[in-house]
């Protein structure tokens, strides 16, 4: 999620002036922010499985105090998943909810929209998923286990994340780093089918980000990442299981720019 750093001022005294002739108060923060970042990336991965090609993702956030709603967005411009739909177009929100110091608990969701996929190969048009994470902070080091249940598919997957950040003073950057391990299970993988298909299988991501402050309210962000699917089939019914073809292991480069007002 996008972070806005605050700059807080202090009251200055000059000489033998009275300590009540304080400085002009800092102006206060917006109350609510929005971010649009269009971004491009090599490979459309998901939790360890190629969905396409080269691929143009633009995102729109609002933010306003502990409340996050967006539309991601995902257009193929190679590669396309032959009956999957071009666009994608993800509306998702969270809410934090802090427990105490370095700790919080965030409910969400997803809702992935589909409106041209192709019903009678198997695509869903549209599922729902909520989520649960908690997060925790510990010399320096974000930690994240997530929960999350799609309500169409019946899925249950389980994820953490590990976050750090590198701090790069003399370029006026970071190296922001990012690793993900998941497992999971979905009872009704395809549409129209009967009996239905099972998913299930593990992934994993380790990657880095390079933001870099073009001006006060925008960004340019570098990175790359590393993901592999492992262990993932399908199975229907009695059937003797069969390998998910779709779960590689990718590089993935992404160049994004992000302007907040």
């Amino acid at each position: 999620m996008n972070k806005t750093t605050l700059l807080a001022l202090g009251a200055l005294t000059i000489g033998t002036c009275s300590l009540s002739a304080q400085a002009p108060a800092p102006a206060a923060a917006p109350s609510a922010t929005v971010t649009i970042t269009p971004a491009f990336v090599s490979q459309y991965m998901l939790r360890g499985v190629r969905l396409g090609g080269p691929s143009f993702q633009p995102t729109i956030e609002y933010a306003s105090g502990p409340l996050t709603l967006g539309l991601w967005n995902n257009f193929p411009l190679k590669d396309k998943v032959a009956g999957q739909s071009d666009p994608e177009l993800d509306p998702y929100g969270s809410y934090t909810i802090e427990l105490g110091k370095d700790l919080t608990l965030v409910p969400g969701f997803i809702l992935y929209t589909y409106p041209r996929a192709e019903k009678p190969n198997g695509f869903y048009q549209l599922t729902f998923e909520p989520s649960l994470a908690l997060n925790y902070t510990v010399e320096g080091v974000k930690l994240t286990p997530k929960f999350y249940y799609d309500m169409v598919l019946k899925q249950s997957l389980l994820e953490l994340s590990i976050a750090y950040s590198i701090p790069l003073k003399d370029i006026g950057s970071s190296l922001d780093f990012l690793g993900q391990v998941g497992t999971f299970k979905a009872q009704d993988a395809l549409e129209n089918s009967s009996p239905g298909f099972k998913n299930y299988g593990n992934y994993w991501l380790a990657g880095v980000t390079l933001p870099f402050q073009v001006t006060k309210e925008s960004k340019v962000s570098l990175g790359w990442a590393y993901t592999k699917g492992s262990d993932n089939f399908f199975k229907q019914g009695s059937l003797a299981k069969f390998v998910n073809t779709g779960a590689v292991g990718r590089g993935v480069a992404t160049v994004a720019y992000s302007y907040t007002f």
